[in-house]
């Protein structure tokens, strides 16, 4: 399942998982939102509560993860302010849903309140 991430900066395929929260997102397309950011993580709100199933603490560069706590979407590029080294860290546990092959130099361009909007492809 591949889908578009699209900002006022520019746009992004990301390939979802088969995971059961994957298939609640992508079946809830399309969706807009407006972005967060958390050190070198954008997050977004998806507009309702998905599967928590598998949730983790382990992310690495370029996951797309779900967050159930705060009902969001979160793109990980780099060192959040919970991460002790380069490798990021979520604020707490999330469902891994996706990845991108977006660099950190173009996600990192993406800005707090720009929006954003989510189709399929």
């Amino acid at each position: 399942m591949k889908v578009l991430f699209k900002t006022e900066s520019f746009s992004f395929e990301v390939a979802l998982n088969d995971s059961l929260t994957a298939r609640e997102i992508f079946d809830s397309l399309p969706i807009k939102s407006v972005v967060s950011t958390w050190g070198d993580e954008i997050y977004f709100d998806i507009g309702f509560k998905a599967s928590a199933q598998g949730s983790t603490m382990e992310v690495i560069y370029g996951d797309v993860a779900y967050w159930p706590q705060g009902k969001c979407l979160c793109i990980f590029f780099g060192p959040t302010p919970a991460s002790t080294g380069p490798v990021p860290v979520p604020a707490s546990p999330v469902v891994i849903v996706g990845k991108t092959t977006a660099s950190s130099q173009e996600l990192r361009k993406i800005k707090l309140g720009e929006k954003i909007s989510i189709e399929k492809i």
